[in-house]
């Protein structure tokens, strides 16, 4: 390998870029479907069927992220990822020129296979070729490139939308084809711990948390579930559906239900914004927190409030109370989720880390399947603005005693706590 490949810098600089994709795809198919609704361009299109269509899309997602998981604690992390990069662009090229729904739908289902395989490997590469002081909070910065792309993405409707319309929004997700993994081919690095575990050695700097290598209890999903890591990898799968539940819902239906209530496109489409600004920011705060008195306190405390703030916006105040509380739905849903994917990271041996981390991912994005459609169903049922986010609220509480019940040394004391002392397991 290059030694101008073996920077961590490079890792998570390309890790954040190639998140970014995934939160642009997720805003820009929300912020369009009063659009695709409204215009007919794809043919007969409802509520129930935009719904049905974003599930389409989040089945690939969980498709490509499972799949990911086990390829990449087989072959390696890079080109996995490499492979990932690839594919969801050219999906995203495709589905600019579909004229059917089904057609349409069938690209959207492509895509989302490509970024599965993204959003599952992007966190064991990073967390395994940064200091093992500080996996947590560049696996945080990492992903904070998922609500940064959806910043990106309702900029982009909102200035470009009049001039491209939606199939230009489309193509520009396409772009990594010609920019980011060109780049990545030329820097990217493999892991170190990944390419220790093969040689049945360990890296310099490794930590408890990686292993020695040996192959004791298996890869991929064999290993996962065959030793001390289940227990910890089911919650935090049901923690991750509940929380992309939430944020899948909202990316794709919060437009259209502040439409309902009265809000034009252009404030609906602030909201947007505004959840992605406080989900950044939320996670950019709460990682020192996570570090100082423990994940699972800070992830529930997360939900926690991101139930209170969504119960409010349900009863529809004016728009000065309304736009900041959507920033805090932000914290409580994406910035908590991030912090979850990074628990995630540093909870498994580096010989499931990758089937660990996809587990959390992929397993979660049933949640991103069920969210959007059922609440699709629920608008096409005539459901009122307030019981709709009443029910998101109630899906935030479950989330946060769902995460109050992680044991995380049930699959290996977490790294911070090795570091510090127990905090991590509070």
């Amino acid at each position: 390998m290059s030694a101008r490949r073996a920077g961590p810098g490079w890792t998570l600089a390309l890790g954040t870029t190639g998140l970014v994709f995934d939160g642009y795809d997720l805003v820009v198919y929300g912020a369009l479907v009063p659009v695709l609704l409204r215009s007919g361009e794809l043919g007969p299109l409802d509520p129930a069927g935009a719904g049905a269509v974003a599930a389409w899309s989040l089945t690939g997602v969980l498709v490509g992220a499972l799949a990911a998981g086990a390829a990449a604690d087989r072959w390696g992390r890079r080109p996995v990822l490499l492979a990932g990069y690839a594919w969801f662009s050219i999906g995203m090229a495709v589905t600019a020129t579909t004229s059917t729904v089904a057609s349409f739908g069938t690209w959207r289902l492509v895509t989302g296979i490509g970024i599965g395989i993204v959003v599952a490997v992007t966190g064991a590469l990073v967390a395994e070729t940064t200091p093992p002081g500080r996996r947590q909070l560049h696996t945080t910065l990492a992903y904070c490139g998922i609500p940064l792309g959806s910043v990106a993405g309702t900029l982009a409707t909102l200035v470009l939308l009049e001039h491209l319309g939606w199939r230009g929004l489309f193509a520009i997700g396409a772009l990594p084809l010609v920019t980011l993994l060109p780049l990545a081919v030329a820097r990217l690095p493999e892991s170190p711990v990944w390419r220790a575990a093969r040689d049945g050695g360990s890296p310099p700097g490794a930590d408890a948390a990686d292993g020695d290598g040996t192959p004791a209890g298996g890869t991929g999903f064999t290993g996962l579930f065959g030793g001390g890591a289940a227990a910890a990898a089911v919650l935090l799968g049901l923690v991750s559906a509940t929380g992309l539940l939430l944020i899948f819902a909202l990316g794709t239906w919060l437009p259209a239900l502040l439409g309902r209530a009265g809000f034009d496109d252009r404030a609906a489409l602030l909201s947007l914004l505004l959840l992605n600004g406080g989900a950044i920011a939320g996670a950019l705060g709460a990682a020192p927190l996570a570090e100082r008195y423990g994940p699972r306190r800070v992830v529930a405390a997360g939900f926690a409030v991101g139930a209170l703030a969504l119960a409010v916006v349900g009863l529809q105040p004016d728009a000065p109370v309304l736009l900041p509380l959507v920033a805090v739905v932000g914290l409580g849903t994406t910035g908590t989720q991030i912090l979850v994917i990074g628990l995630a990271a540093a909870t498994f041996p580096a010989r499931v880390r990758s089937a660990g981390t996809a587990w959390c991912t992929g397993v979660g994005r049933v949640g991103t399947i069920a969210g959007p459609a059922a609440v699709g169903l629920l608008v096409a049922a005539g459901l009122g603005t307030a019981t709709l986010f009443g029910v998101l609220a109630a899906a935030a509480v479950a989330g946060a005693a769902l995460a109050l019940a992680i044991r995380p040394a049930s699959a290996g004391t977490p790294e911070p706590a090795r570091a510090r002392g127990s905090g991590a397991s509070r």
